[in-house]
């Protein structure tokens, strides 16, 4: 992916980052009181900056109307059902928003990339996805969907930093290099969901090697939702 990667300065950043939690906040309010759901979807490479991303676009926001979903490994039970089974159970009730750090979009992104899925599941999926977001858009919810990307340089820097860091230690594994030695299918796995699941709900990829801007960049977008969905008219 050939993306720009914007900066900002520190004390720009500061300030439209509280202007864009406090826009959110509102939103929050009003989307409790139309009793719509907001389901938002993180993606991208490791290190992206996903969770400082979520932090700091939740940190002023209601918590008793909230919730954040890990996204990790499927449970012996989940393996047992489709593998949206999990992800229904996940979706938020009216008037509360959801946040998945990673999705039911794995399915063709690092489950199609390292084999967890046969060709024929990752392929179906496109169009099982589609089917699902719609069900939900049909019932009023609003659906965010986010791609933060980095640059394969900017991801060594991170895991280099990560692996000198005692108190960061945990943010690195072996499969996080095992997902980077597959860079390349990797972005061909998020250049074709790109084209098949952005019909209904446009992917927002937000470049992110520059955090502050990616941060930024994360609120505007989940305000411009909730503005185009109506939240506060």
């Amino acid at each position: 992916m050939g993306l720009t990667h914007p900066q900002i300065p520190e004390d720009e950043y500061k300030k439209t980052l509280k202007q864009a939690q406090l826009a959110l906040l509102t939103q929050q309010r009003a989307l409790a009181e139309a009793k719509r759901s907001l389901l938002i979807v993180f993606e991208g490479p490791d290190a992206a900056g996903k969770g400082g991303a979520i932090r700091r676009m939740l940190e002023r926001l209601d918590p008793r109307l909230l919730r954040v979903h890990s996204i990790v490994k499927p449970t012996e039970e989940e393996y047992a059902h489709h593998y949206l089974w999990r992800f229904w159970n996940k979706i938020p009730k009216y008037g509360q928003v959801a946040v998945f750090d990673r999705s039911w979009y794995g399915r063709v992104l690092v489950e199609r990339v390292e084999g967890f899925a046969t060709d024929a599941q990752w392929k179906r999926a496109y169009g099982e996805i589609n089917q699902f977001e719609e069900t939900l858009v049909d019932d009023g919810a609003i659906i965010v969907k986010i791609y933060m990307h980095i640059s394969k340089d900017e991801q060594l820097a991170r895991f280099k930093r990560r692996e000198a860091d005692p108190y960061k230690h945990w943010k690195i594994t072996d499969e996080d290099w095992r997902n980077r030695r597959k860079w390349d299918q990797h972005n061909e796995a998020a250049q074709e969901m790109f084209q098949k699941t952005s019909s209904l709900i446009p992917w927002t990829v937000v470049p992110a090697n520059f955090k502050w801007f990616a941060r930024v960049n994360v609120i505007k977008t989940v305000n411009s939702a909730l503005q185009a969905a109506g939240i506060n008219d």
